[in-house]
C-alpha cells in the first residue's frame, strides 16, 4: 500500500522553488535536520560550513513563522517533522571546446520544502518536566547562596557589636612599666603603638631631669666666675705694687 503523498503530509510547511542549487547538495543538509526540534535544529545550520546551509535555515524559519501566526503553534514544541528537496528545472548553458565544438552546461536547480509539526505529548511533557528540574535546581542554589551570604553578613554584623575597646588589639599590652623612661630604647615596632598617657608620663620626667641638670651647670658655672674675678683682682693689686715700687726707685 503506498504511503503518504508528499503534498499529504500534516504539519505546517514552506517551500522555495527554483533555488539555484542542485537538490543532490540540498539533501546533505536536510538529513542533518530531519526529525530535530526546531531550535536544535536552527542551531546545526548556523554551526553548518556549506552553502546550502544558509538557504535551508531561511526555509525553515518561514516554516516556523507560518506555524506559529496561521496555525497558533508555539515554537518551543515544533519539530522538523518531513524535509525534503525536489529536482526543478534545469538551464542549459554552452561552452566553446577546442576544433569548433560546443560543450553543454547544465545549470541545475531545485525546489526545498520543509514541515513542521507539533511534539508527541509524551516529548512534550519529558521536556517541560527537564525544564522544571533544572529551574528547580537553579532555583535552589540561587536561593542557598543568598542564605549563606545572609548569614555571613549577619555574623559580621554580631561580632563587630560585641566588640569593646578592652578586646581591641592596640598593643598596650606589650608594654612595660619600664619602658616609659627615655634612657630605655624601645621603638614603637618592638612594643607596639605608643599611648597618650605614656607619653606624657615620660616627657614630665625627662623634663625633670633636665631641670635638675640645668641647676648644677648654673651653679658651677657661678663658682667660677667668682674665681675668675679674684684671681683677676689679685693680678692688678700685684701690678700696681710692682708700679708703685719702680716709681719710689726712680724718685729716689
Amino acid at each position: 500500500m503506498p504511503g503518504v503523498k508528499t503534498n499529504e503530509r500534516e504539519g505546517t510547511r514552506a517551500v522555495l522553488r527554483h533555488s539555484r542549487m542542485s537538490a543532490s547538495k540540498v539533501r546533505q543538509v536536510l538529513d542533518l535536520i530531519r526529525g530535530q526540534d526546531v531550535d536544535r535544529a536552527a542551531e546545526i545550520l548556523s554551526l553548518g560550513d556549506r552553502e546550502a546551509a544558509v538557504t535551508v535555515g531561511k526555509v525553515l524559519a518561514s516554516a516556523v513563522a507560518n506555524a506559529v501566526h496561521n496555525d497558533g503553534l508555539d515554537a518551543e514544541e515544533l519539530f522538523v517533522s518531513a524535509c525534503y528537496a525536489d529536482e526543478g528545472s534545469t538551464l542549459k548553458r554552452w561552452r566553446p571546446r577546442a576544433r569548433g565544438r560546443a560543450t553543454r552546461i547544465r545549470k541545475r536547480t531545485s525546489h526545498i520544502t520543509i514541515i513542521v509539526s507539533r511534539l508527541p505529548e509524551d516529548r512534550i511533557a519529558r521536556r517541560r518536566a527537564k525544564q522544571a528540574a533544572n529551574t528547580s535546581q537553579r532555583s535552589r542554589r540561587v536561593a542557598g547562596s543568598r542564605r549563606r551570604q545572609r548569614a555571613e553578613s549577619a555574623t559580621s554584623t554580631a561580632t563587630t557589636a560585641t566588640e569593646t575597646p578592652e578586646e581591641l588589639d592596640t598593643g598596650a599590652e606589650a608594654w612595660d612599666e619600664e619602658a616609659t623612661h627615655a634612657d630605655d630604647l624601645v621603638t614603637e615596632t618592638e612594643a607596639g603603638p605608643l599611648e597618650e598617657s605614656d607619653l606624657e608620663d615620660g616627657d614630665d620626667e625627662v623634663a625633670h631631669e633636665i631641670d635638675s641638670t640645668d641647676d648644677t651647670e648654673d651653679t658651677g658655672a657661678e663658682g667660677d666666675d667668682d674665681g675668675t674675678d679674684d684671681t683677676f683682682d689679685q693680678d692688678e693689686s700685684e701690678d700696681e705694687d710692682t708700679d708703685g715700687g719702680s716709681a719710689e726707685e726712680k724718685g729716689k
